[in-house]
């Protein structure tokens, strides 16, 4: 999942800071494919600057992204990072765990006897299952949600239109401290939910800034506005969110471990196990569903047995901090350089550092500065802390700052793998990933709630028509997550952006190339250059940017050619095939969207029509499991001469046209 780490204000690190110009070689990696490693005569000035931090953090840990802080928390992402690189694929890698299985008996009575709904109020707000029924008695929900951090907005969403909706979390379920940066505009997609009202957006939004820079080292430097310049407070939003799930009849399971999946024909079945130290019980050892939603990010444990055997394709390694101390402080680098490509002599070689750098809302001089660089899985591949011993002096350049002036309140940190075959096509019934579990964030991006944000509404109304239309087969749900061009188009960027072992390019060219890039959009305006700094491809502006490039600078293309190679140049002209075939066909479809009737029910009001988590989920007209997914006493909506099936088939076909093309996309 997306390990990041933050570490939250302590008086030690401004000396633990000084401390840099006594560097410690703890390891030393080079692109022969034989890593060296020096053992140290002392810790490095990464491992000093945790161990300060840590002994004098005592604050609350939230358990979602972001929210470890602790020196073993990074070594776990450094194992895991390790594990990666060195990992055994194919046939290999033997059997694939058994996370996720298969039992063809029913798990749900026939013919369920109706009962009275439980009176709302002792249910809504309970955390866990503090109602205290027994197993017996256990709900059987439409959707349970696997992984709350972000888990939560997908949640809240189904149960405002009346599902019974359930959270598994593995700890307490709330934000980070550190915010989360977004656009306006990404955020008016939660308004245009109804999950946030407008004087409540204004609430979670810690501050906003403009403009924000795109600069490339040697390569020129453009400003826009309202990109990435709003810091939206993690926990407040997370907590709100939280409060509409149960204010709706959601049900929150926290401080509970997911221990496996079973899959029937009927439902599934989660295996929980509650933490020791939590202070409430849970409804026995087993919950059940129609449908698992699985939030948990790219280390997954469904993630994980799905792709068994498979490096990622790609990884963005990412390193930062929250300090005070910049004077400096009013505007934002979205993607900078200070640099040109690591030089074979580095320690951390075959690299190029890109960074990003955003006020914080803690205070008038505190900033939060990331240095990230793509790369793949190779063993050969520098460890985390081997990158992060390079942020610090590189930190001085690109900020203009000493370090002894910075007091440093928070280490950041994560890896993000990526994948080819992306969206992941779901691998059981019943059973499907969403964010950054199912890969659907663009290969250049950290992925994480701004990646959410776009698909929530898309993912809303498939996930109310699949259960409506009771399309909850692996096969209905695959068109969910269907082939995206932009998405795989991306990818030769992701490699243009890179440099693998062996390679020699020229080392300014990916500063280079970027530089021309952002010329050429900046003169195209905002229609072309915005989109894309929010990871969305469309096929005109993207015509148009590399026209505007190769008359830019034409030099720069056969080189650029020969860095990504015949085969990747091959694939994304086929993907590029498909962004264009998209466009057209969303030109000729659009006009049909509104006349394809939703299989799925309008939403009711919390507490109506018995679509409470304490009732009964699959009860259906006839009282057995209904063929359209209705709640107890709610038909799927009429489809006109369409099943309800194929109601859902055709909108999801449409859904794939338009953000295939990029055009739900708007200024």
């Amino acid at each position: 999942a997306l390990l990041t780490m933050h570490i939250h204000s302590v008086q030690q690190p401004r000396c633990v800071a000084r401390r840099v110009h006594r560097r410690v070689n703890t390891h030393v990696v080079h692109s022969t494919g034989k890593p060296m490693a020096i053992v140290p005569a002392e810790k490095s000035l990464t491992h000093e600057m945790f161990d300060a931090i840590d002994r004098a953090n005592t604050s609350q840990q939230a358990s979602g992204a972001g929210g470890a802080t602790t020196w073993e928390a990074f070594q776990r992402v450094e194992e895991n990072w390790s594990r990666i690189r060195t990992m055994k694929e194919g046939a290999a890698a033997g059997p694939a765990p058994q996370f996720v299985k298969q039992d063809p008996s029913p798990a749900l009575p026939a013919a369920p006897p109706a009962r009275a709904r439980s009176p709302r109020g002792s249910q809504a707000g309970a955390s866990g299952p503090a109602g205290g029924h027994s197993a017996s008695e256990q709900p059987v929900y439409d959707v349970i949600v696997a992984g709350g951090t972000l888990g939560v907005f997908v949640a809240a969403s189904l149960a405002t239109r009346g599902w019974r909706v359930a959270v598994v979390e593995r700890g307490a379920l709330r934000g980070r401290a550190q915010e989360w940066n977004i656009s306006r505009k990404e955020m008016m997609e939660l308004v245009e939910l109804g999950l946030l009202t407008r004087e409540e957006l204004e609430g979670v939004i810690a501050m906003e800034f403009n403009p924000v820079r795109v600069g490339f080292h040697g390569a020129g430097e453009v400003w826009t506005r309202d990109v990435l310049n709003c810091g939206v407070s993690p926990d407040a939003l997370i907590t709100l969110m939280r409060a509409k799930l149960e204010a709706a009849g959601g049900r929150v399971y926290e401080r509970v471990d997911l221990a496996g999946v079973t899959v029937h024909p009927d439902a599934v079945v989660l295996s929980l196990r509650s933490d020791p130290t939590a202070t409430h019980l849970v409804y026995g050892s087993t919950i059940k569903g129609r449908l698992l939603v699985d939030c948990m990010g790219h280390a997954s444990p469904i993630v994980r047995q799905a792709r068994w055997g498979r490096k990622p394709d790609g990884v963005c390694m990412v390193v930062g901090t929250l300090g005070s101390g910049y004077t400096t402080n009013s505007t934002a680098d979205v993607i900078a350089t200070a640099t040109h490509l690591q030089p074979d002599s580095a320690r951390v070689n075959k690299m190029q550092f890109f960074w990003e750098a955003f006020p914080a809302g803690s205070g008038p001089t505190d900033r939060t500065t990331y240095m990230f660089a793509y790369m793949d899985a190779a063993p050969w591949r520098p460890s985390l802390e081997a990158v992060f011993d390079e942020y610090w002096p590189l930190l001085e350049g690109y900020q203009a700052v000493r370090l002894r002036d910075i007091s440093f309140k928070r280490a950041l940190f994560g890896l993000f793998p990526t994948y080819r075959d992306s969206p992941l096509r779901p691998g059981w019934d019943r059973v499907l990933q969403v964010g950054d579990a199912s890969g659907i964030q663009s290969p250049l991006s950290f992925g994480g709630f701004g990646a959410l944000t776009r698909h929530l509404g898309r993912l809303t109304r498939a996930l109310a028509e699949a259960l409506a239309a009771d399309a909850l087969d692996a096969q209905a749900l695959g068109a969910v997550h269907a082939y995206n061009p932009g998405l795989s188009s991306a990818w030769m960027l992701q490699k243009a952006m890179s440099v693998r072992q062996g390679d020699r390019p020229p080392p300014d060219l990916i500063n280079r190339m970027l530089g021309g890039n952002f010329k050429a959009m900046q003169g195209l305006g905002d229609p072309v250059m915005k989109p894309f700094l929010q990871d969305v491809i469309q096929f005109g502006p993207l015509l148009r940017t590399m026209g505007a490039q190769m008359l830019h600078d034409p030099a720069s293309v056969p080189q650029l050619l020969a860095h990504v190679g015949p085969a990747a140049l091959a694939d994304w002209v086929l993907h590029v095939g498909g962004l264009g075939a998209a466009t057209a066909l969303h030109a000729v479809t659009r006009p049909l969207r509104p006349l394809v009737p939703s299989p799925a029910p309008k939403a009711q009001a919390p507490g109506a029509g018995g679509h409470h988590a304490g009732g009964s989920a699959h009860q259906g007209k006839s009282g057995s499991s209904s063929a359209s997914g209705s709640r107890a006493g709610v038909s799927a909506a009429p489809t006109g001469p369409l099943t309800a099936r194929q109601a859902y088939f055709v909108n999801r076909l449409l859904d794939a046209i338009e953000f295939g093309a990029g055009a739900d996309y708007k200024l």
